[in-house]
């Protein structure tokens, strides 16, 4: 896998002061995406363990609240092959920080047999996650009053309380 961008102590993608992580790599190519370059799975530079070691000593001080996976697309599966050992480390060391994922694919997708993002790694990395943007970006429902999402038709769910309940359930902490 390959990453675009690390961010330190951002404050625009998820709650409180995260790590941001954009990884490379996205068949969606949604119509006005703000990262067209991201789509290419080559983009940037490679993930390695150094990435990890870096991203993982980002995130020690208290003050962060966790980190937030984008792109491009976490949710290829190539990408999720590679993310899913990362985020289990971050879950063990940190296991009171949470971890964001925005997506364009959909959390129905995600779950769904057969689907292009769906994987043999989907159902543990949505485990270890606390909350999911999903759905594509659509120019035409796009709206900049919202927070952490660019368009209307975009969720942010709290998978901590959609599996307690089985019924997907929307963040409140708008």
């Amino acid at each position: 896998m390959y990453y675009g961008e690390i961010k330190n102590y951002d404050i625009a993608n998820g709650s409180g002061v995260r790590v941001t992580l954009f990884v490379s790599g996205c068949t969606n190519r949604c119509e006005g995406c703000f990262q067209p370059q991201t789509w290419d799975f080559l983009f940037g530079r490679p993930f390695t363990e150094e990435t990890e070691d870096e991203i993982i000593k980002m995130l020690e001080p208290d003050f962060i609240n966790g980190l937030t996976l984008l792109g491009g697309e976490p949710f290829e599966p190539d990408n999720q092959r590679a993310l899913l050992p990362f985020v289990r480390k971050v879950k063990e060391k940190y296991p009171e920080k949470n971890i964001w994922v925005f997506s364009g694919f959909t959390y129905d997708e995600m779950k769904t047999d057969g689907s292009r993002c769906r994987c043999e790694c989907t159902d543990e990395l949505l485990e270890l996650a606390d909350v999911l943007v999903d759905g594509r970006f659509v120019l035409a429902k796009k709206d900049i009053s919202l927070r952490f999402r660019g368009s209307s038709n975009q969720r942010i769910i709290d998978l901590d309380k959609t599996r307690e309940t089985g019924i997907v359930t929307l963040w409140d902490g708008i």
